[in-house]
C-alpha cells in the first residue's frame, strides 16, 4: 500500500472543462481498491459551493519568495476520497477556471504557483504521502519547488514525484519576469531547467524535476518522443524515457454504461439492444432531424472545438460527407472557425447535420447512445475518453490512428485511417457505411466493442505498481 497525494486543477464532480477533471475523479477511487490511500490536492472555486465543506486549516502558510498569500483548506469527500481544496479568493473566486471570454487569466503563473506551494504546505502540516503525483502544468511547479527550496528540508525527505501529461501541447509557459513573483530564482533558468525558447516553462520544470513522468497511453508515450509530437520537447522526454511510463486512461462504467444510465430514455445491453433503437429516435427528435430516417446511420461528435480534434479535416470534406447517407449530430465548444463551420453545415444541410454549441451532460450520453458510430478524426490524441464510451454504447469508432485512439480502438471494434488528410477520413467513413449495410456483421461488431473492458482496475494496478517501485527507487536524485 502507498499513501499518494495528487495536485491537480480540476475534478469531477468540484471542477471540469476536460477529460483531466474525469480521471481525477475516477482514478483516486480506483487506487483505493487497490489498496492505497489517497487524497486529492484541488484549488476551490467560485462553482464549488462551500456548504457542507469542512474547514480543516485556517492560514496556511503560503508563500512565494517575499509574498504570502492567506489560504484557507477545506475538505471534501468524493466516493470516501477526501479532496483538500485550497481557498484564495483573490486567485480562484472567478467565473472561469483558466481564463474569462477565451482569455488566460494573467496571472495563472500565480495562481497554479500557490496550487503547488499550497500542496506542499498540507504535505507538512496535513497530509503526508510517499509519493507526490501531480497532473499538468497547472501542479508542475510542486517537484520544482521540493528539488530547488526543500531538498534538504527533512520533512520532505523520501517523497517521490510522478509528473503524469494529459496533453503536451498545454505547458504553462509565461515570461521570464515571472520567476521571482512564483518565488524562483534564476538557478531554474538555463537549457536543462525551466528555461524554453526565451519564456518559462512550467511543464518543463515538472519533466526535468520529477522522478518519474507517465502519460496517458502507451502509443502516445512514444509520439511525444518525436518531433510530431512532442511540442519543442521531444528531447528532454527522450533523455528520460528510461522513466517515462504510458498507461490508459480508464473510465468509469458507473457513469457510463447503457445497462444503467440514468440519462437515457431507454437501457439497453449487448443482449438486448432495443432500447438503443428508442435512443436514437429520441436523439433525432432532439435534433430536430427527420424520425422517419431512422435506419439513416447516425454519426456523433462530442468535443472540444479544437484544430487538434482534427475539425479541419472536416472542413476539408463536409460536402462530401453530407453527400452520404447519413446524418451527422454534433455537440460542442471551442475556436470560432469550428463553431462557425459546424452552424453553416446545419443550415445547408438541415435535414441531415444538426449541432448545439453548446455542453450539455444529457445530450453527450444521449448522442453515445443513439448514434450508430462516433467520429474522432484527432490530429492528435493523449488517450481520448469518448472512444472508449462509446464502445460501451455499441456506438462504433472512426477515429484516426493515433495516441490513445490507436491502442484503444481495434480491428472489430472500430475503423481507422492514418494519413492527416481529409481524403483518408473521408474513404474511412465510406467504407464504415459500406459495413453498416451488412445489419449481420454490424449486429456482430456492436457487440464485441460492448464487450471491451476500460474500466479503471487494470490501469490502477499499473500505477499502484508504479508508485510502488518509486518508494524503492534508490538511484540518484536528478540534480538538473
Amino acid at each position: 500500500m502507498t499513501k499518494v497525494l495528487m495536485v491537480a486543477s480540476e475534478a469531477t464532480p468540484f471542477a471540469k472543462t476536460g477529460g483531466l477533471a474525469d480521471v481525477i475523479g475516477s482514478l483516486p477511487r480506483a487506487l483505493r481498491a487497490q489498496g492505497d490511500e489517497v487524497a486529492v490536492v484541488l484549488p476551490r472555486y467560485r462553482s464549488i459551493s462551500l456548504q457542507g465543506l469542512q474547514r480543516v486549516y485556517n492560514d496556511l502558510p503560503v508563500w512565494l519568495g517575499s509574498t504570502g498569500y492567506p489560504v484557507t483548506v477545506y475538505l471534501a469527500r468524493s466516493a470516501d476520497v477526501p479532496f483538500y481544496l485550497i481557498d484564495c479568493p483573490s486567485l480562484y473566486d472567478r467565473d472561469g477556471l483558466y481564463s474569462s471570454s477565451g482569455k488566460d487569466y494573467p496571472d495563472n503563473a500565480i495562481r497554479f504557483a500557490v496550487l503547488s506551494m499550497a500542496a506542499i504546505s498540507i504535505v507538512r502540516h496535513i497530509f503526508r504521502p510517499q509519493v507526490l503525483h501531480v497532473h499538468d502544468w497547472q501542479a508542475s511547479l510542486v517537484p520544482v519547488y521540493l528539488r530547488r527550496l526543500f531538498d534538504l528540508d527533512p520533512t520532505f525527505m523520501g517523497i517521490r514525484t510522478l509528473l503524469t501529461i494529459h496533453n503536451l501541447g498545454y505547458q504553462g509557459r509565461f515570461g521570464r519576469e515571472v520567476l521571482p513573483q512564483i518565488g524562483l530564482d534564476e538557478g531554474v533558468w538555463h537549457p536543462n531547467g525551466m528555461e524554453f525558447y526565451g519564456d518559462l516553462n512550467f511543464l518543463k520544470g515538472g519533466i526535468v524535476y520529477s522522478d518519474a513522468v507517465s502519460t496517458v497511453s502507451p502509443r502516445y508515450a512514444q509520439e511525444i518522443q518525436t518531433p510530431e509530437f512532442g511540442f519543442g520537447l521531444d528531447g528532454l522526454l527522450r533523455l528520460r524515457s528510461d522513466v517515462l511510463t504510458g498507461i490508459v486512461n480508464g473510465v468509469d462504467y458507473n457513469e457510463w454504461n447503457p445497462e444503467t444510465d440514468e440519462l437515457l430514455p431507454a437501457k439497453y445491453s449487448a443482449d438486448d439492444l432495443s432500447g438503443k433503437r428508442l435512443c436514437k429516435r429520441e436523439l433525432l427528435k432532439e435534433f430536430g432531424l427527420p424520425v422517419d430516417h431512422l435506419d439513416r446511420p447516425v454519426i456523433g461528435i462530442v468535443s472540444r472545438f479544437a484544430r487538434q480534434k482534427g475539425f479541419d479535416l472536416i472542413a476539408q470534406v463536409a460536402d462530401d460527407i453530407a453527400a452520404e447517407d447519413l446524418s451527422l449530430i454534433v455537440l460542442g465548444t471551442g475556436e470560432p472557425q469550428y463553431e462557425q463551420m459546424f452552424r453553416n453545415l446545419a443550415w445547408k444541410y438541415p435535414q441531415k447535420v444538426a449541432v448545439r454549441v453548446t455542453y450539455n451532460n444529457r445530450l453527450a450520453h444521449l448522442i453515445e447512445a443513439g448514434s450508430d458510430m462516433f467520429l474522432m478524426p484527432s490530429r492528435y490524441e493523449p488517450c481520448g475518453l469518448n472512444q472508449i464510451y462509446s464502445l460501451r454504447y455499441g456506438t462504433i469508432p472512426l477515429v484516426r490512428a493515433t495516441g490513445g485512439l490507436d491502442d484503444t480502438i481495434e480491428d472489430g471494434t472500430g475503423f481507422k485511417f492514418w494519413d492527416y488528410s481529409g481524403h483518408a477520413m473521408l474513404q474511412m467513413i465510406r467504407h464504415a457505411l459500406a459495413v453498416y449495410k451488412n445489419r449481420q456483421e454490424w449486429l456482430r461488431m456492436m457487440r464485441l466493442a460492448m464487450q471491451k473492458d476500460f474500466s479503471w482496475d487494470a490501469s490502477a494496478a499499473r500505477y499502484s505498481a508504479l508508485y510502488a517501485s518509486l518508494t524503492g527507487f534508490s538511484a540518484s536524485a536528478n540534480t538538473a
